[in-house]
């Protein structure tokens, strides 16, 4: 299968390559992003020595599997090493063979399921590197992991022998709207930028995802599909994800659970009181995973610093999971398909299309002409009292050349219109946060829908910059 985009971590390995140093990559990335693929794509499965984690293996397991991919590479049957630094000699002495190669390139994947608890891997590891491979000037060594904040906390931030050691990193991240459109033109399936939209509102960028695409059947017959059918690809993809990753997933799906039902963004110390989770260690460590993992982001409220820290789910299919597929119970025909343009629907586009939004800033920032400037990304929302209605910005980009961007967001099968109520609307919100932040910025109201706005007396005099989807689509 062709390799779809990738091309700044291609880049980066073809460095890797050239160099006149031995160099120590790791990729990690949320799982079913592609990082093996990508791995096992540039170099073509040409590995020097390949080996890949079983995901529930113990260490006696993980030392067998060692052996039956040293005897397939190597073709020298050894018995199962006593420990990792037994089996790193073993393999030194094989590479050993090959210091005449231009480059000797090592690939382990899946590598937290190697390094189980108690077992002396990462000491292995560290012999490995330290005292054979960082001496050579011809050895690749590329390891990889879905346990993101794993790879992190344990490798790259390692504070013992492998200390920092790691020479590169790539954190894979999942397609965008044009890699996606890419993607499905290299499988033939032809779908206009809306279905597009539809199935990515669902996916996110996620490789394996997309795969599950059928050719010929629209974006809502898909989803449909592999949702809610009972054979559906990703109609049990959530709890599977959660076992695969975390060793404790249930906290990370209670909090992931907490997150939606108290409507999308919590601080830390709401999280704590509505999980019922301890302020120690034990949350910020689940936060920090999540995150690094991809499914939540962490975010400021404008005007506030640290103390304004708030977290909200950005994994597309978890948040889709949550609202449709968990509630579904057995499977009736069309059961997706009926939902077309019913008010749930019409909610949970509005809010996904939102988060398309946010995964999509670098477009937004090309198509408004200000990819040079400095600028963060906020969102806000005024809860109004008795005396005044509250106000919500989808979106917020506070400018270094003294402009503010605030964003009206609207997903629709149809152009906008902006009539005298609607006009109304959006003057109070432009007021309300000027007043609530006292900016003496420039205010830029800025809509960004699927189709656009339509041009009249209303649109004119309250709309400063117009972008649509097609702007998302950008590279």
């Amino acid at each position: 299968m062709k390799l779809i985009g990738r091309h700044r971590e291609i880049a980066k390995i073809q460095r890797l390559m050239a160099s006149s140093k031995s160099e120590f990559l790791a990729v990690y990335g949320r799982r079913r992003v592609g990082k093996t693929f990508l791995i096992r794509s540039f170099f073509q499965n040409q590995f020097d020595f390949y080996l890949t984690g079983l995901a529930k293996g113990n260490t006696k397991q993980q030392l067998s599997n060692f052996a039956i991919f040293f005897q397939q590479y190597f073709s020298t049957e050894i018995s199962t090493p006593a420990d990792w630094l037994t089996a790193f000699h073993l393999l030194i002495k094989e590479l050993e063979k090959k210091s005449d190669k231009d480059k000797i390139v090592i690939f382990i994947d899946e590598m937290p399921w190697i390094a189980t608890p108690k077992s002396d891997f990462m000491m292995g590891l560290e012999f490995f590197w330290n005292g054979w491979a960082s001496a050579k000037d011809n050895v690749l060594l590329v390891v990889c992991g879905s346990a993101a904040s794993w790879m992190i906390n344990e490798l790259i931030k390692n504070t013992g022998g492998l200390y920092n050691r790691v020479t590169e990193r790539i954190k894979l991240e999942p397609f965008t709207l044009q890699e996606t459109e890419s993607y499905f033109a290299y499988k033939n399936i032809l779908l206009d930028r809306y279905q597009i939209a539809l199935l990515y509102m669902v996916m996110g960028g996620i490789p394996f995802y997309l795969d599950q695409v059928e050719k010929g059947k629209s974006a809502m017959q898909n989803i449909e599909d592999l949702c809610f059918r009972e054979d559906g690809k990703l109609k049990t993809e959530f709890s599977y994800i959660f076992s695969s990753l975390f060793k404790r997933g249930d906290k990370h799906e209670v909090v992931l659970k907490t997150l939606f039902d108290k409507g999308g963004a919590l601080t830390r110390e709401e999280i704590i009181k509505h999980t019922g989770l301890t302020s120690g260690g034990g949350i910020s460590k689940v936060l920090s995973e999540l995150e690094e993992s991809g499914f939540i982001t962490s975010f400021q409220k404008f005007g506030l610093k640290t103390a304004g820290t708030s977290y909200s789910i950005t994994d597309f299919y978890t948040l889709f999971y949550f609202r449709f597929i968990q509630k579904e119970g057995k499977y009736q025909p069309n059961i997706w398909l009926n939902k077309v343009d019913n008010p749930a629907f019409r909610a949970w586009t509005g809010y996904a299309f939102e988060q398309l939004c946010f995964a999509h800033i670098p477009q937004i920032k090309r198509a408004l002409q200000i990819e040079g400037v400095s600028s963060t990304i906020y969102s806000w929302l005024s809860k109004g009292d008795t005396h005044k209605k509250g106000s919500q910005i989808d979106l917020v980009i506070d400018r270094r050349d003294n402009v503010i961007n605030l964003f009206e967001i609207k997903f629709s099968l149809h152009p906008i219109s902006i009539d005298k109520a609607y006009h109304k609307v959006l003057l109070h919100k432009i007021q309300s946060f000027k007043e609530a932040t006292k900016t003496p910025k420039a205010i830029f109201l800025t809509t960004l829908t699927t189709y656009g706005i339509l041009t009249n007396t209303y649109s004119g005099a309250v709309v400063q910059n117009e972008l649509t989807l097609e702007d998302l689509f950008q590279s």
